[in-house]
């Protein structure tokens, strides 16, 4: 981890995989494990499901406020998926950045390319492989929330989301979770670590130099 007592801006950290690859497995361990990232909450027209509570899973709005809200500008990204609109509220997330927090976010690859055009510097983008398709069908249909014409559609956009795969920083294929994880994290660490995103190493390292210390 960066020296606590540097100031640093925060960094955009972006997971995408084809439904049932794991990354919202992988999103729910990382943030458990780090209590210093925090989730990008986006906002859906899509229907409330079992316990999702309003503001915290997602923000809950109607396809006239969604429109409205990308009229304004207010979204950094948003896609239609599955017949369900999804976007990132615009203000939250800059509001983080600059205090420099770390924000997660569990998006497609169309909210990865948008976000990434908005805030190309800021972004770091993981993309997470199923091993195969069978698994992937496997762990769709394991799951028991969708329907079987549901599971189809999500395993005939699989191939297409798949070909994003070279439009990431990172690639990494989920056949042990716990491995997959440990990979994430590295990530993390490493790129809060770059050297540009140190914004206080500049006065940092004038003082070392000042006073005469070495600087390494």
């Amino acid at each position: 981890m960066p020296h606590k007592a540097l100031p640093r801006r925060g960094l955009l950290f972006v997971l995408s995989s084809p439904s049932g690859a794991g990354k919202s497995t992988i999103a729910r361990m990382l943030l458990e494990g780090d209590p210093t990232l925090e989730m990008s909450i986006s906002a859906t027209t899509r229907p409330i499901r079992g316990d999702e509570v309003d503001g915290v899973h997602y923000h809950f709005v109607s396809l006239d406020r969604f429109r409205e809200m990308r009229e304004e500008g207010a979204f950094l990204e948003w896609a239609h998926v599955l017949g369900n609109r999804y976007g990132t509220p615009r203000a939250p997330v800059e509001r983080m950045l600059d205090e420099g927090r770390d924000v997660l976010f569990d998006i497609d690859w169309q909210g990865a390319q948008q976000l990434h055009q908005q805030l190309g510097g800021d972004t770091v983008r993981v993309f997470i492989l199923p091993p195969s398709v069978e698994e992937l069908g496997r762990r769709l249909s394991s799951r028991g929330t969708d329907s079987a014409e549901v599971v189809a559609a999500r395993m005939s956009r699989a191939a297409s989301e798949i070909s994003h795969w070279d439009g990431y920083d990172y690639v990494l294929i989920n056949d042990d979770v716990q491995a997959c994880i440990a990979e994430v994290r590295a990530i993390l660490t490493a790129e809060r670590l770059k050297r540009s995103r140190q914004i206080g190493l500049i006065g940092f390292t004038r003082k070392l130099m000042a006073s005469g210390a070495p600087a390494n």
